[in-house]
């Protein structure tokens, strides 16, 4: 049994240092759970693929599903037929989820579901910082937000309680301190897992037609003001009273940030830790702002909770100053430092960071850079020799994927990224309106499953021309490893049908399709032009690159040689350390130096080395 599974399936008597996101795949079985769905996405990917290690002992169905709206149909089909349900995302996957969102508040469930969403204040690894409790809003469901990975444990379960109990669909806002932050957590009982359901006959509650949909709407309204006075009552909304005339609000991970900042500076203040953002919990504010004469508003990254609290204080009729964004801020995550600032000019009093906090130390720059051995550095030099052959300067549409990187330098081959399956998208327009120069659309595998078929059937339809150059490498690679459909494994680690992603562009109907390896340079600028070459005559090629990752096949043991430079040989030229930037190529004493506890033996440096110097240690 492995670690995760330890944790996962510990008995309740137990308390366990666990990942935020392992809390919540336990909150889930502890529930009893049938059903998981997720596409990765970092800060949520280990949520499902926790759940994925233990679903064949638990006898509960768990997927890595193509897209983050198929993941959420599938739960909420579970939850429709009465099987508690969870479905993961990070937080712009909800974006591609949104539609069915809206209507599973109309609809209602049968059981629980839930709909877990984990945002990535300050944008470690995504494009955008969104606050997705705008949604719970916007799509009138209730959102819960925890503040460390107990709490998030114990509100999933809640979470999935309250969903079943009033028939509504739950969201649960993580955050990427919560997600993968590890702390104790104590643990409950497992419920026996309710896995099968029944979907009896009733268009009238579930085909959202607009005649049906009007006496929805309406239901919808009546629940949602239930919902608002039965949230207000929830224990985990806590009020700590003082004698102090200042009242901090603090949600999810902003109350761990007060708590601290307060003992930092000595001060006491009254404290009301709201887990449930949306809606706001009237009744608690009523008896929370007694004595206040100001309020500070403590949360990540959005005012939802302050725009809302404004207006309740506004029809309550009360006169209080709300302080928040306007001093805090809405950019980036909390830190101790920034929430201490805050309430100290609430005291009207200075502050100075502890020496813990203003060390004078700055990291070295260290730009973010594709692994020893990535196929995908294999290809852009490939890519690069072959529009030089062609005397041609592409644009080059980019797409979510450890291959972003080929925006930098020495290959500077993302001109575009916006979202998944945006490459092929995106090119659709350019390819109508730039004429005078051809797009190269570059997405992964994973990607294409995702979101990047319906754009390429789009521009086949309506005669877009492009190269569509799919780096295929055999895994989701930027979240994890996780398999999809073209890896033929399932998230249990079942064999399953595997899909040929050159196949279904054949059956689309392109102009040209064309597959090669990286690691062989000269076959892949010969496919590459041609490739382009239809393009250019106004068709659409496919060309896929593919070799496995070669993190996965370190893991894999599949590398099999070692490259070292002769040093009798080499010239000290450094073509391999300028038209390659890989980590495992280094300069020492003016001549390249390959580091073997790097080295992941793909050749690619000892093909492109004009003197031959590069050599396979094994041959030594």
């Amino acid at each position: 049994m492995s670690k995760v599974e330890k944790r996962l399936l510990g008995e309740e008597t137990l308390t366990i240092f666990m990942l935020g996101n392992e809390a919540i795949a336990r909150g889930a079985i502890e529930y009893g759970i049938g059903v998981a769905t997720a596409y990765p996405g970092t800060p949520s990917s280990e949520i499902v693929g926790a759940l994925a290690e233990v679903a064949k002992d638990l006898d509960i169905h768990v997927e890595w599903s193509v897209n983050e709206k198929t993941a959420f149909e599938v739960a909420y089909a579970a939850a429709m037929s009465g099987v508690p349900s969870v479905t993961a995302m990070k937080h712009v996957g909800l974006n591609v989820a949104s539609d069915p969102l809206m209507t599973s508040a109309y609809t209602g469930v049968k059981a629980g579901f839930l709909i877990i969403t984990a945002d990535d204040p300050y944008m470690h690894s995504s494009q955008n910082e969104q606050d997705n409790r705008w949604y719970g809003i916007h799509a009138y469901i209730p959102v819960l937000e925890p503040s460390d990975p107990q709490n998030a444990k114990d509100l999933t379960y809640l979470g999935l309680q309250l969903s079943e109990t009033y028939g509504h669909p739950f969201i649960l806002r993580s955050v990427t301190r919560v997600s993968h932050t590890r702390a104790p957590v104590k643990l409950g009982a497992i419920r026996s897992p309710r896995s099968t359901g029944v979907f009896p006959r009733e268009p009238i509650k579930w085909a959202v037609i607009p005649v049906h949909a009007r006496k929805m709407k309406l239901k919808l309204i009546e629940k949602w003001n239930l919902l608002k006075e039965v949230l207000a009552d929830i224990p985990y909304n806590k009020f700590e009273d003082t004698d102090s005339s200042l009242l901090i609000v603090a949600s999810g991970i902003g109350y761990p940030y007060v708590k601290e900042a307060l003992k930092l500076l000595n001060k006491e203040a009254k404290v009301l830790k709201l887990v449930t953002p949306v809606p706001l919990p009237i009744k608690l504010i009523e008896k929370a702002i007694k004595n206040i004469e100001k309020i500070l508003v403590v949360e990540e990254t959005d005012p939802v909770v302050e725009i809302q609290l404004k207006a309740a204080l506004l029809d309550m009729g009360v006169n209080i100053k709300v302080y928040g964004e306007n001093i805090i801020g809405r950019v980036g995550e909390l830190t101790t430092d920034r929430v201490a600032h805050a309430i100290a000019k609430m005291f009207g009093i200075s502050w100075s960071p502890p020496s813990i906090f203003s060390l004078n130390l700055e990291p070295p720059p260290r730009s973010p850079i594709l692994c020893p051995g990535c196929p995908h550095r294999a290809t852009f030099y490939a890519l690069k020799l072959a529009t030089k052959k062609l005397g041609i300067d592409p644009i080059y549409s980019g797409d979510i994927g450890c291959y972003s990187l080929g925006i930098a330098p020495p290959f500077n081959v993302q001109d575009v990224i916006i979202e998944m399956g945006g490459s092929i998208g995106l090119a659709n327009g350019f390819a109508h309106t730039v004429r005078d120069r051809l797009t190269i659309a570059i997405i992964g595998d994973s990607t294409f499953f995702h979101a990047g078929i319906p754009p390429m059937i789009n521009a086949i339809y309506n005669s877009a021309p492009m190269v569509i150059l799919l780096l295929d490498n055999e895994t989701t690679g930027m979240t994890g490893f996780q398999p999809h459909p073209g890896t033929g494994i399932t998230a249990k680690g079942e064999k399953t049908k595997k899909i040929y992603v050159e196949e279904l562009a054949k059956a689309a109907g392109v102009d040209y399709v064309g597959i090669f390896d990286p690691y062989n340079i000269k076959k892949a600028v010969e496919i590459i032009v041609e490739g382009i070459k239809v393009a250019m005559n106004g068709g659409i090629a496919f060309l896929v690159a593919r070799r496995m990752c070669s993190l996965l096949a370190q893991r894999l043991m599949l590398l099999k040689h070692i490259y070292r430079i002769d040093g009798e040989r080499c010239t000290g030229c450094q073509l391999c350390v300028k038209t390659l930037s890989c980590p495992a190529i280094v300069i020492k004493d003016e001549k390249p130096h390959i580091l073997e506890s790097l080295c992941r033996g793909c050749g690619i440096c000892a093909e492109i080395c004009p003197v031959k110097a590069v050599v396979k240690k094994s041959e030594d």
